[in-house]
């Protein structure tokens, strides 16, 4: 019997890739193991050091996750031939990571990227209520009435529900602070334009307790310690708010 497994499924069991992209990467010279230049078909055990485009692959089923600032233009797919730019293009990481709630092309700001199918789970489930923050920029004076109609819930004729009450302030003459623990389609739209606004600029600057921080548009870092055990305990307890 064969020792240690095939490199290609020891690649998508690391959640890398499929093993059919996986034998893409070997065949381009991508991968190596313990310093040479991996082959297809070739085995690997425990042991063994992999390397994907020069960076030491984490150990299997190692949980990680991702706080990105996507900027304006990166749709949130995978692979979407019609996109100019996808996450998969705009991300690269060793181990295959998939987002946690989307964001639209014209929106920016900040999206968790993670491995962890339970965790994605948790955040994108609108009955725990996590919280995600906003700035957004609007077309005109924002003003006490607005503010108010957004905090009571918007009714959306195009979608046939009414959105939850949520936070909202002015922080400025064109802009205003809104925290949702819900996911519409396009929701923050939406409610500015069943109000008479437009929604000029969108960024999402908070996401239950991971916050933006000093991220740069297109930059990513990895997720851990306090601030990461904060963000277990919060998407398993539910309906528990992060700090603002």
């Amino acid at each position: 019997m064969e020792k240690g497994e095939r490199l290609n499924k020891y690649l998508a069991d690391c959640g890398l890739a499929s093993r059919r992209d996986a034998d893409r990467m070997i065949a381009a010279g991508r991968v190596s193991v313990n310093g040479r230049a991996a082959e297809p078909g070739m085995r690997v055990t425990p042991g063994d050091r992999v390397m994907v485009d020069g960076r030491v692959l984490e150990k299997k089923n190692r949980k990680v996750v991702l706080a990105y600032y996507k900027p304006v233009g990166v749709t949130c797919t995978e692979r979407d031939k019609h996109a100019e730019m996808t996450i998969r293009d705009a991300v690269s990481y060793p181990i295959r990571v998939t987002y946690a709630g989307r964001l639209d092309r014209d929106s920016e700001g900040l999206l968790l990227l993670s491995n962890d199918g339970e965790l994605i789970n948790r955040l994108m489930r609108a009955s725990a209520y996590h919280e995600k923050e906003y700035l957004v920029r609007v077309n005109k004076p924002v003003t006490d009435a607005f503010l108010k109609k957004l905090r009571e819930g918007v009714f959306l004729k195009d979608l046939n529900v009414k959105t939850r009450p949520c936070e909202a302030e002015k922080v400025g003459k064109f802009v205003f602070r809104i925290v949702l623990t819900q996911g519409l389609n396009r929701q923050i739209r939406r409610m500015c334009r069943a109000n008479g606004y437009d929604a000029q600029g969108i960024k999402r600057i908070r996401v239950a307790n991971i916050k933006i921080g000093r991220l740069n548009p297109g930059g990513y870092r990895l997720v851990e310690g306090q601030e990461l055990e904060e963000l277990y305990r919060i998407t398993q307890e539910g309906r528990k708010t992060g700090t603002l």
